[in-house]
């Protein structure tokens, strides 16, 4: 993710702040601009109009910002009060039961990190009238997590850390996280976006393998033996080897994970190149846009040093692994069919 400045007095800000600490000004995420910005009150209560850029333009928090749950902004003439991001929430917890809203509130973090990234690579969440649709989000308590015709469900205790890591060591996982779960689960949206809509099954299953395979039985054989034994051979994950649906989901969630890290990494003046880690403001190599711009080689000649240096630090500080995985010849390829198909549909 890029660094954000208040566009009144340049400091630093992130992507949730809601007030700038230096100038006292408050701040919103532009979904248009892609960006925090700063702001002033309208005459209109409730209404803000940006302090640099488009300053005519009239607009207002989405209605999620009471609950402490949405930075993101929507143009008051919008009839939709929910930002583009929280417009996909078809279910949330019921906020007055106890631990719902904190729940919520962590889900909302991770989710807007996602919309982000789809954003950033100018991929749709709605593909009406065609199938999968609009891509939905189900916030419950007591569910399974997972996937069906373009709704996402998650199950709200994920967003509850004890209990992530109980079933982390459940099944087995050597990495689990909320926005982990939402980028897989948001593979299978996509796999009906970019591989089935786009006539590209037959290329799909010579890498992936035929996903007409008996889904349940698959999940079945996983939860019950484990992954296959030679998994690391041409999987990302151990996870990846229950069905090509879940390869692909694995293999998206990845991808994510290397364009939004090397993307930050940019930012924070962390040059992870091949010959090494540099850090600085003044690099001897030229910027790319990592979600538009760069090639697959690229990314990942970028991305193996800064999760080695980055597993190192890690290891300094007492913490497991920042990325826990290596990726064989077979899943790079596999990388390169999921980044090509992105920048097609750009």
């Amino acid at each position: 993710m890029r660094n954000f400045s208040c566009t009144k007095c340049g400091n630093r800000v992130y992507f949730k702040n809601v007030q700038c600490v230096r100038c006292g000004h408050a701040l919103g995420f532009d979904p248009d601009a892609l960006a925090v910005v700063a702001l002033v009150p309208d005459d209109a209560t409730g209404f803000f109009r940006r302090i640099a850029g488009d300053t005519e333009q009239t607009l207002r928090y989405c209605n999620n910002a009471v609950h402490g749950a949405c930075n993101w902004l929507t143009r008051a003439d919008d009839p939709n009060v929910m930002c583009v991001a929280c417009d996909l929430n078809r279910t949330i917890p019921n906020l007055s039961e106890p631990g719902n809203l904190t729940a919520w509130q962590e889900l909302e973090r991770a989710k807007k990190r996602l919309v982000y990234s789809l954003l950033r690579l100018g991929l749709p969440l709605d593909t009406s009238p065609a199938p999968p649709g609009r891509l939905i989000f189900d916030f419950i308590r007591s569910t399974m997590t997972g996937h069906l015709d373009g709704v996402i469900t998650i199950n709200i205790m994920e967003a509850d850390a004890v209990e992530r890591e109980r079933q982390r060591q459940q099944f087995d996982e050597p990495y689990r996280s909320l926005l982990g779960h939402l980028r897989h689960e948001s593979g299978h949206y996509y796999w009906q976006v970019l591989v089935e809509s786009a006539g590209l099954v037959a290329e799909f299953r010579s890498l992936f393998g035929d996903e007409r395979a008996d889904y349940q039985a698959a999940l079945t054989q996983h939860h019950a033996f484990g992954a296959s034994h030679d998994w690391q051979e041409s999987h990302v994950s151990g996870y990846a080897s229950a069905h090509p649906w879940e390869d692909w989901a694995e293999t998206w969630a990845h991808y994510l994970h290397m364009v939004d890290s090397v993307d930050t990494a940019e930012a924070e003046g962390m040059e992870p190149r091949a010959a090494g880690l540099i850090f600085g403001s003044i690099w001897p190599f030229k910027k790319y846009d990592v979600y538009t711009e760069e090639t697959l080689d690229s990314l990942l000649e970028r991305w193996v040093p800064l999760t080695l240096a980055l597993n190192s630090m890690n290891r300094s500080m007492g913490h497991a692994d920042y990325y826990p995985f290596v990726i064989p010849k077979a899943a790079r390829d596999k990388l390169r069919f999921v980044h090509r198909v992105v920048r097609s549909r750009r």
